[in-house]
């Protein structure tokens, strides 16, 4: 196909996957591990030394039809790696290897963007996601929100955190990145805000959990409540929480002391439900649940938003459905 007739993320794409490839075989590596690698090379705009001289022949080539330097947007070089991320995932078996979907994550910044917009004051605003993956949902919420920002992420599996870190370079944002369990170890104190798909399921660690307020009286505790109460104790007074979270969260036997724990420390402000068809077993359906740590002075919603939202492809319905949700929080924050 002539290079002329594609897109910028296209050409973005096909480099970072042939290159991927490539790297791939010459270091019997997988095709996750290879990327992160080729992400480099693209960012240091160097081939690597140990290359055979087929390989950096080939490896030259992919690098030349990348679109030019300036020429891309930060969102076409976050689609590009989400296209290759999600092509090594299939290859991968771990099953927290998954990625939020793209329109949920444009969804969740279109949120945090209307919140983070009523207390502009010109400080770069640090957003924190502490199971940040291959930074997909962390990048796409920065690109978003208008108000200056400066990312933050916690990650324990190393070959996501790569991708992460590549995603972050390729994108230039201003990102931290640890390589850690965030259950175990402590997360930055006073972020702004929290964006993050929990991980749901048990934790393993039942001595680290017994930590915890909601540490489940007997057996694991559910991974999902530990990190909603973990970045409670980080985020800033006042600070807004993005959790998409399973459908079941308060449904689960030890709902009651999540709802307790919730009422005590924080807001509920949204409960909005994602469309059914996006999830082919209706089981494993998620919601975007909107929390803020409780301060002084807030005045919180006499009920919170409660709404399941149309298919992301009905565009009408979408939009009406944004515009009453960003009325309502017009009404109940300015």
């Amino acid at each position: 196909m002539d290079n002329y007739n594609l897109t910028n993320t296209e050409l973005i794409f096909n480099a970072l996957d042939n290159g991927a490839s490539l790297i791939q075989k010459e270091k019997d590596d997988t095709y996750l591990d290879a990327l992160a690698e080729m992400g480099e090379v693209i960012f240091h705009e160097e081939i690597p030394s140990w290359l055979s001289e087929t390989g950096h022949a080939q490896l030259s080539k992919a690098m030349k039809e990348l679109p030019e330097k300036g020429a891309a947007a930060k969102e076409e070089y976050r689609r590009a790696v989400q296209l290759a991320v999600l092509k090594g995932m299939k290859e991968a078996t771990q099953p927290h290897h998954a990625m939020t979907p793209d329109a949920v994550s444009l969804f969740i910044g279109y949120l945090a963007d209307k919140v983070l917009g009523y207390e502009e004051n010109g400080e770069a605003k640090v957003i924190l996601d502490p199971a940040v993956g291959a930074g997909n949902l962390l990048t796409a919420v920065m690109n978003q929100v208008k108000t200056k920002t400066h990312g933050a992420g916690a990650e324990a599996d190393e070959t996501l955190l790569r991708l992460s870190f590549i995603n972050a370079n390729l994108q230039e944002h201003s990102v931290d990145l640890f390589h850690q369990d965030s259950v175990a170890s402590p997360l930055i104190k006073n972020v702004d805000m929290i964006v993050t798909d929990l991980p749901a399921g048990y934790y393993p660690n039942d001595a680290v959990a017994s930590r915890f307020t909601l540490a489940s009286k007997e057996g694991h505790s559910f991974v999902h409540h530990l990190l909603i109460e973990q970045t409670v104790n980080h985020v800033k007074p006042g600070g807004f929480m993005f959790f998409l979270v399973p459908n079941f969260i308060f449904e689960s036997e030890e709902a009651k002391e999540l709802h307790e724990y919730i009422k005590k420390e924080a807001i509920i402000y949204s409960f909005l439900q994602l469309p059914k068809s996006m999830f082919k077993n209706q089981k494993w359906g998620k919601s975007i649940l909107v929390l803020r740590k409780q301060k002084d002075g807030i005045i919180p919603p006499k009920q919170a938003l409660l709404a399941e939202l149309p298919s992301f492809s009905n565009k009408q319905a979408l939009a009406d459905i944004m515009q009453r949700i960003a009325g309502w929080f017009d009404d109940h924050l300015r």
